[in-house]
């Protein structure tokens, strides 16, 4: 079984970016094949990872939705959307990524929403680390990815605004009944250390901070993927650091 790591934090704390360096470092570390999967309507992360998206899976519904006379006769239609999202899988070097998206059209999803996890539920099989980049609401890990995570990584910055956001993450985890095995919180763009036990007071472990970094700030103002930051940049550096107990297996 895969082992998962799922990203949250509310908009601008700079979630997606971890996301594709933490993915970076595992792959530079040789732990195992990655999964990056997209569930932030943004669709930032393929991007980030300088990997070009194919189909959204939420494309790939509507479509389906949209034309079912392309289903071949006598397949299921659980079995024809499982091999588009197969084919959706953008192949990166030593990352693969799957963008979620969301369906656009009218109507119910909860058959769709339990055909997604059930094939994620394959791919996570496949794959040795599995990244879900999410949304706050945390709407694909409860509905369409998978309920479970073997890391949950909770991205804030230092305002009082950022933590209340983490905190309320921290209890759709526990509302959704998603079972996070490790909980973790990290403090972007902070040169200051963090009081820990406001960590705890949301239920958190706290892994550190991450200064910023202006190395960082030029790749990304110019639009360039993150595999173009140099292996010595301070955020790299640090994330290699405190970030060992989010990709370690026990």
């Amino acid at each position: 079984m895969g082992y998962i790591i799922a990203m949250a934090g509310k908009g601008g704390t700079g979630k997606t970016t971890l996301a594709a360096l933490i993915a970076r470092i595992i792959k530079e570390k040789k732990l195992g094949s990655v999964l990056a999967v997209d569930a932030d309507p943004n669709n930032n992360l393929a991007e980030a990872l300088g990997i070009e998206s194919k189909e959204t899976a939420g494309q790939i519904i509507d479509e389906v939705a949209a034309h079912p006379e392309k289903i071949p006769s006598g397949m299921p239609k659980d079995r024809f959307i499982e091999y588009q999202l197969q084919t959706a899988i953008s192949e990166g070097d030593g990352i693969d990524l799957l963008t979620m998206g969301r369906p656009e059209g009218p109507g119910c999803y909860c058959y769709v929403n339990n055909v997604l996890r059930n094939i994620v539920g394959k791919l996570i099989k496949e794959y040795d680390y599995i990244i879900i980049d999410n949304e706050a609401g945390l709407e694909h890990l409860s509905r369409r990815t998978t309920r479970r995570a073997d890391a949950l990584v909770v991205v804030s910055d230092a305002t009082p605004v950022g933590l209340k956001a983490a905190a309320r993450i921290t209890g759709l985890v526990s509302d959704l009944d998603i079972e996070a095995r490790k909980k973790f919180l990290i403090i972007n763009r902070s040169a200051e250390d963090f009081a820990e036990e406001k960590a705890r007071a949301i239920r958190l472990d706290y892994l550190g901070n991450l200064a910023y970094d202006a190395q960082l700030e030029r790749v990304s103002l110019n639009g360039y993927s993150l595999s173009g930051l140099k292996d010595d940049a301070p955020v790299l550096s640090t994330l290699r650091r405190i970030g060992e107990r989010i990709w370690q297996r026990n």
